[in-house]
């Protein structure tokens, strides 16, 4: 078994039907296993997966037993090569794992691996590479100085800032929503610490595999999609205190005892100073939502499918009594006169044109890869949508501080 990869699932059963699709197209190449563990998700997970996806593993823990311990679980099952811990809320392209895996097989000394990532809106996601949170870093970040200088060393370390996001480099610290570990490693080093129940458990780990005697590598030669925002709402006070509260673990577990003490009385300034702002916040944009939102009835939407695959589509829709506009389709490639609106690289216009606020991507024919490409190139001042043909939902997400969109089209 060449892959193992690991999904914790947590009410984003949407999202997680998505992800599957793609990570199986993903491992067409690849002798791949596929353990999603729920953690006694509330959203009908259960009864949603029943009948679906017969050669993945589900465990149905009784429990929320946290992300780590969740891992864990699934980990003591797996039998590849490789691991690969990945989150529910991404999508991953055709070639991604044949990439990374290939990285691995040629690079000395290679402990983890982690992906250059983007959001549902094609925004480059800085967690894809950081460094440990030390005072100073952690100090930089929260006071603004790492916005201000966003390519520095010094006061972007928390980022890697100074490093590229498109070349390849060894950094501290992986994102768990894409984290590829050497099982040969992970048996050294052991799975997540469970003392971290969400958050700051792939830093620890990052960092012991670096104790281990490995290097940690951003990998830039293959990107994914991370929806953000749909565990947890960023700004919400519970989300800084978890948050910051896994900060002070991992440093009272691997800092001095004067440096930790030091540490966590900034942590907790930093939490009162970030609760309060974040609060005022949330006041300015619910009083500014209330004053600018209508009553939309008709949302413009361009669907980009194949001919074939562009009926069932309008009749899932039409099935969801979704309040869309449905402009046309818009295809791949080259476009018979007629049969579409334009093609790909016609968007921008079309988008215009037709004053578009959606764009449904249908990736069946449609490539993972080519998808990515558009958001991540096209600079489009629209939502994004992802359906995969013969799912029955569509995800989206346009802000990493809140839930994205997840919809059951065949109500």
């Amino acid at each position: 078994m060449q892959l193992s990869v690991i999904i914790v699932n947590y009410n984003v059963k949407y999202f997680a039907e998505q992800c599957l699709y793609t990570v199986i197209n993903a491992s067409k190449n690849i002798d791949t296993e596929v353990i999603v563990i729920d953690n006694n998700s509330t959203d009908g997970s259960r009864d949603f997966f029943n009948g679906k996806f017969a050669d993945v593993h589900f465990i149905w823990n009784e429990e929320n037993v946290g992300f780590s311990k969740a891992n864990n679980i699934a980990l003591q099952q797996a039998t590849g090569k490789y691991i690969l811990f990945l989150n529910p809320d991404t999508l991953v392209p055709e070639d991604c794992f044949e990439k990374c895996i290939s990285f691995f097989e040629s690079t000395k000394d290679i402990g983890a691996l982690g992906i250059r990532m983007i959001d549902g809106t094609g925004k480059f996601l800085k967690e894809s590479k950081r460094g440990f949170p030390t005072l100073p870093t952690s100090f930089f970040k929260l006071s603004g100085l790492a916005g201000l200088f966003p390519n520095s060393k010094i006061f972007a370390s928390y980022y890697a800032g100074h490093l590229s996001e498109n070349q390849n480099h060894t950094v501290d610290v992986l994102a768990g929503a894409f984290m590829m570990v050497d099982k040969k490693v992970i048996d050294k080093t052991g799975g997540f610490d469970e003392d971290f129940f969400m958050f700051g458990e792939d830093i620890e780990l990052s960092y012991r595999i670096q104790q281990a005697g490995y290097k940690n590598y951003y990998f830039a030669e293959s990107t994914i999609i991370h929806f953000k925002g749909e565990s947890t709402k960023k700004k919400s006070a519970k989300y800084v205190e978890v948050f910051y509260g896994a900060m002070k673990l991992f440093v009272r577990k691997h800092y001095s005892k004067n440096r930790a003490a030091l540490y966590s009385i900034f942590i907790q300034i930093a939490v009162w100073l970030k609760m309060i702002f974040s609060s005022i916040k949330r006041i300015f944009f619910h009083f500014k939502k209330n004053q600018t939102e209508e009553n939309v009835t008709d949302v413009a939407t361009l669907i980009v499918t194949a001919e074939n695959e562009y009926p069932a589509v309008i009749e899932l829709l039409k099935d969801a009594g979704l309040n869309w506009s449905v402009i046309g389709r818009v295809e791949f490639d080259k476009i018979d006169k007629g049969k579409a609106l334009g093609s790909l690289k016609d968007l921008p216009e079309l988008t215009t044109r037709f004053a578009v606020e959606n764009i449904l991507f249908c990736m069946g024919e449609l490539s993972v890869i080519e998808i990515i490409n558009v958001v991540q190139n096209k600079n489009l001042q629209v939502s994004y949508l992802f359906h995969t043909t013969g799912s029955v939902s569509i995800v989206g997400s346009n802000n990493k501080n809140t839930t994205g969109n997840c919809s059951l089209l065949n109500k």
